[in-house]
């Protein structure tokens, strides 16, 4: 079993939702990430996700988008990230890490390369959103071939007969987009979130978690109510912006990852 498979099957055992949380690698700087990264599991969080800053984020808005030039202005790598895995690790073996990104980098550094180099790091999931389900080939194949899960994104426009083929080499958990649109773009709703998770639970045994529009510690615990889980990302990431201490940022994320637990 990954870290991922392991931890939701904890969550299960203990009746709790998963509450996940995004920061983007190398923002505002790599002493900083790395800080705040450190701190997110004594904060609550299950599962962090990491993103990997690019030239070109098209799924993201203007928090996550800024987030990424920050840290590409700040000298972050693809390379740096990988290192600041690794140092994480140093420290703690347990919490799953998810790489979310676009495939380019990855691409550029060539497939097999990355798949060694991530899985040696410790990461333990990736989410490409510039890869469909036709080039699983590519990235999806060989990554679940190196023992790491490939989590695919479901949204409000996948219909039943695009559903089955995204599902079809996901593994890990299905990160479900509950709104149309970028990220931070509006307030993500239970109870249009609620018949989609059902939707896709009837076609796939994986944890369903929600993500895009998550704010508030009352958002979270409201999605988490209805899905196996939630991702708040552009919220997080407003607090780095702001240069909020790390004490803070995290104390923020206390909150929220209480809201999702509370479900």
């Amino acid at each position: 079993m990954t870290r991922i498979e392991t931890k939701f099957a904890q969550l299960l055992t203990e009746g709790k939702k998963a509450f996940v949380a995004y920061i983007m690698a190398g923002d505002p700087n790599e002493e900083k990430s790395l800080e705040v990264m450190q701190g997110l599991p004594g904060a609550g969080v299950d599962i962090i996700e990491l993103g990997l800053p690019f030239t070109d984020p098209m799924a993201d808005g203007e928090t996550i988008q800024l987030a990424g030039q920050r840290a590409l202005e700040a000298g972050m790598t693809l390379q740096k990230t990988l290192d600041m895995v690794r140092a994480f690790r140093a420290t703690d073996d347990t919490t799953p890490i998810v790489l979310m990104g676009y495939y380019n980098p990855i691409y550029n550094r060539g497939v097999d390369t990355f798949l060694k180099d991530a899985s040696s790091a410790g990461i333990d999931g990736l989410i490409i959103v510039d890869l469909p389900p036709e080039e699983d080939e590519e990235l999806c194949i060989p990554a679940q071939k190196a023992g790491l899960n490939f989590i695919r994104l479901a949204t409000p426009t996948t219909d039943d007969k695009r559903l089955p083929a995204v599902m079809q080499n996901t593994s890990g958990f299905v990160y479900y987009v509950s709104i149309t649109g970028i990220t931070g773009a509006a307030a993500a709703q239970a109870a249009d979130v609620a018949p989609e998770v059902a939707r896709i639970k009837a076609v796939s045994d994986l944890p369903v978690i929600v993500g895009f529009g998550v704010r508030t510690p009352e958002t979270a615990r409201d999605i988490a109510g209805v899905a196996d889980g939630t991702v708040v990302g552009s919220a997080i990431v407003s607090q780095i912006a702001d240069n909020k201490p790390t004490a803070d940022i995290l104390s923020f994320v206390k909150s929220l990852a209480d809201g999702a637990h509370s479900a």
